[in-house]
């Protein structure tokens, strides 16, 4: 049987958790998946990872072509993430004729086509089932098992922080920034949360699974994207009130005119599965033509999930280096479908506007979004103490178009009575 080597470039929380993995259960792959999988080569910028690692010193360095150059590497695992030198990483990884797995969502979602170019051009395999999800397998699911449908839609909560920060706003009533500096503190957010509180995150997770999902290449720049920042627990506890949940959703559709793709907060019915993921957990719902309703969901992130991921990643290709059957899945990006202009979406909307509390605001407000062909379902009319005159005034559309809505919204902020025009949620009716 053969030895596959494999060179680990990263070591830091993901890459750690890759070796506590293989050191746990290495011994037993030969057994179950018929490959010697063997970590012979490590490479970080921090020379004291090796030592807290226990690494033996002969086998590390800190330059990460000494791991891609080395002829005995069969397999690169790249974990330093972003699209800098981990773009260069797997780049030369590649053209050198070795398979690369990474966790790297973001190179995947904004470089994808050109890595997997790379990787069919010299015949090797190039796995990234950690770049979403964590430790849920989706990727694999979206390749193999689900392949014989047209997948209709994929969507899910693919961020553990943010919906950790909502769940917390939801049961206790935190506010945004208190959730934020708790969700810190745990080591759940970044002390630079941008990339999750904004969805950045989400928008390249759902960018690579509309990808494989619709077979049509959807890059990060084409994901409009909306993050939490503007929530508030006023706004929790309304759509409660309504019978919603808000969650920060990754939604991906294949439309007759193309695919209908976003990130932001989302009011959905309390009764959806999707609606219960709580805490740091993550949820992906995918719904093909002839399987129906799907539902994947398990942690996200943290060191070892993503790093069980990797791993499987890692076996997988093994198994295909020790049967010389490597490529055998690549790109799959046999369409080019349209990314539709979110403007042409069409759904509900939860608009809170802050009021001064006087007769005659409701009916103004109603007549521009009348005068706009946005037709109301309800409204709700809130004063809070220690306000003053201003109330917030709470309204729920049917579905009417983004284009309208936004027109809509710019005139009533203009009104003389509209002091705001507070958070603005889509609706999405599962």
């Amino acid at each position: 049987m053969r030895t596959i080597n494999v060179g680990l470039i990263g070591l830091g929380t993901v890459g750690s958790g890759v070796v506590e993995i293989v050191r746990r259960h290495g011994d037993h792959y030969l057994a179950r998946a018929g490959v010697d999988i063997r970590l012979t080569r490590y490479a970080d910028a921090d020379e004291q990872r090796f030592e807290d690692l226990g690494l033996p010193a002969a086998s590390c360095a800190t330059d990460w072509r000494t791991v891609v150059d080395d002829p005995d590497v069969d397999i690169v695992i790249e974990l330093i993430g972003g699209t800098g030198v981990a773009h260069e990483v797997v780049i030369a990884a590649l053209d050198a004729g070795k398979s690369v797995v990474t966790a790297n969502k973001a190179l995947m979602a904004s470089a994808g086509k050109e890595v997997m170019d790379h990787a069919a051009a010299q015949g090797v395999d190039i796995a990234f089932e950690a770049s979403v999800g964590g430790g849920i397998p989706i990727i694999g699911p979206l390749k193999h098992s689900l392949t014989s449908n047209e997948i209709q839609s994929v969507m899910g909560i693919v961020n553990g922080t943010t919906n950790y920060m909502l769940t917390r706003m939801a049961e206790d009533g935190l506010d945004y920034d208190t959730a934020l500096a708790e969700a810190q503190a745990k080591g759940f957010a970044e002390a630079d949360p941008t990339a999750d509180v904004d969805g950045l995150d989400a928008a390249a997770k759902i960018a690579i699974l509309a990808s494989i999902a619709f077979n049509s290449r959807v890059t990060l720049e084409q994901v409009p994207t909306e993050g939490i920042r503007s929530l508030t627990p006023l706004d929790i506890e309304y759509a409660e009130e309504m019978g919603y949940a808000v969650k920060l959703l990754a939604i991906a559709r294949r439309t007759e005119s193309g695919v209908d793709i976003r990130v932001h907060p989302t009011l959905m019915p309390a009764s959806h599965p999707l609606a219960g993921v709580n805490g740091v957990y993550n949820a992906i719902y995918v719904v093909g033509d002839s399987v129906g309703e799907t539902m994947f969901f398990g942690e996200g992130a943290g060191s070892l999930p993503a790093a069980s991921a990797v791993v499987g990643d890692v076996i997988e290709v093994a198994r295909h280096l020790a049967k010389n059957c490597l490529g055998f899945v690549g790109c799959t990006c046999t369409e080019q479908l349209p990314v539709r202009d979110i403007a042409d979406l069409e759904t509900a909307y939860y608009i809170r506007l802050e009021v001064i509390d006087q007769p005659g605001v409701l009916a103004a407000t109603s007549k521009v979004f009348a005068d706009n062909v946005v037709s109301l379902a309800s409204v709700i009319q809130k004063a809070e103490a220690g306000r003053g005159e201003i109330v917030d005034l709470v309204y729920v559309t049917h579905r009417a178009s983004e284009r309208a809505v936004r027109e809509s919204l710019a005139e009533i902020a203009a009104l003389p009575t509209v002091r705001a025009v507070g958070t603005v949620l889509r609706a999405e009716d599962l």
